[in-house]
């Protein structure tokens, strides 16, 4: 079925995204994946081959477009070539926009080259050993010393935390914390007192770099603050819900190609002398998963074309995120079974996606707090 939402030039970007995987990801990623981090050189390719800062003022090198349809085409890509660990979602749809919707003039011609041109890698910190979804809970805290903030706390479970060069820190900035008391601090790479700590070992996505991070006594300069002073939070929830669009374009994405590659499969696989094909109960499961994949992608075109139109509300991401999320979980453990002892094999395609796709329910916010939110707005 041909996806009426995307115009000749999106697909044109899909065959320079799919060049670019096929010529600087896919001979590297087995490495990255043992590394545990992807080459600073990939950054600075995806940065040449204009992947890097789609929304971003042509003038610092950026795309000039705020069209998300270039962002899901780049996501449904790097997700169908199981690459989650070049995070160029992470940089673009979750972190670009508090650089160009909250950086002053001077900070956009500081940051915002680098950031385009794959020199500046980013992070966002928010999540802390005692706090995840609920911000009420972050610890980390900065002192008004008058020219600089002074930063003390610590992160973790920080995707691009041992590459970054410039990481976005939530912190406390009044005694109280909470929606009302967080701000926004740009902590840059060699800034004393900035340590990293461990690059985290997942179950999966483990090109991904993932850190703790620690600051102690950072000096912050005044000129760091992004947005504005206590009103991290509005910030915070602005963004919110292109971060979880985006991880629900990934999630269907990867349900999808699942589909695809377990459909050849049991064509192709016999049991007792005849292609897994041929038995009702495989067709029924096959039947189920494409009909569900189809009901979401509808649902999910929808979304985006809404989003692209500055149309797209918190709830109906929420919506998204968790549907298609937790579809994407039912998918690739059902593609497992029906791939029997090879599914269990890391060679193969869907053991990784199952173990890659595992964290969708839990980062951007949980299903559980996606449901709380679309409850909210219907119960009050």
């Amino acid at each position: 079925m041909k996806r009426q939402i995307f115009a000749p030039e999106h697909d044109a970007f899909r065959e320079t995204v799919r060049a670019f995987l096929a010529r600087e990801v896919r001979p590297y990623y087995a490495q990255w994946e043992k590394d545990g981090i992807v080459s600073r050189e990939a950054w600075r390719a995806a940065g040449e081959q204009g992947l890097l800062g789609l929304a971003v003022d042509e003038e610092f090198g950026g795309g000039g477009t705020a069209d998300f349809r270039y962002s899901a085409v780049l996501a449904e890509e790097f997700t169908r070539a199981g690459a989650p660990g070049l995070a160029l979602g992470l940089h673009n749809d979750i972190i670009g926009p508090y650089l160009t919707g909250l950086a002053t003039e001077e900070q956009r011609r500081r940051w915002l080259p680098g950031f385009c041109d794959g020199t500046l890698i980013t992070a966002i910190a928010m999540t802390e050993p005692g706090a995840g979804s609920d911000l009420q809970g972050i610890r980390t805290h900065a002192a008004d010393r008058g020219d600089h903030w002074v930063l003390n706390g610590s992160k973790t479970f920080i995707s691009n935390g041992i590459l970054a060069d410039l990481v976005i820190v939530v912190a406390k900035t009044t005694p109280e914390g909470g929606a009302r008391g967080l701000s926004l601090l740009v902590v840059e790479r060699g800034m004393a007192g900035f340590e990293r700590g461990r690059n985290l070992d997942k179950i999966g996505q483990k090109a991904q770099d993932t850190a703790e991070l620690f600051f102690h006594d950072v000096r912050v300069p005044k000129e760091n603050l992004l947005g504005e002073r206590d009103g991290a939070f509005g910030h915070l929830m602005t963004n919110l819900a292109q971060e979880r669009l985006s991880i629900a374009v990934s999630a269907i994405a990867a349900a999808e190609h699942l589909l695809e590659i377990t459909t050849e499969y049991v064509k192709e696989r016999e049991a007792f002398g005849r292609p897994l094909a041929t038995k009702q109960h495989i067709r029924f499961e096959i039947a189920e998963m494409a009909t569900e994949c189809a009901v979401t992608r509808t649902f999910l075109d929808r979304c985006i074309e809404d989003h692209s139109n500055g149309q797209l509300d918190a709830v109906h991401a929420s919506m998204a995120k968790w549907w298609s999320t937790e579809l994407q979980k039912r998918v690739a453990d059902r593609c497992l079974q029906l791939h029997g002892g090879y599914g269990y094999m890391s060679e193969y395609p869907v053991a990784r996606a199952f173990t890659d796709g595992r964290i969708q329910t839990i980062y951007g916010g949980t299903t559980e707090i996606m449901k709380e939110i679309i409850g909210r707005s219907l119960l009050g």
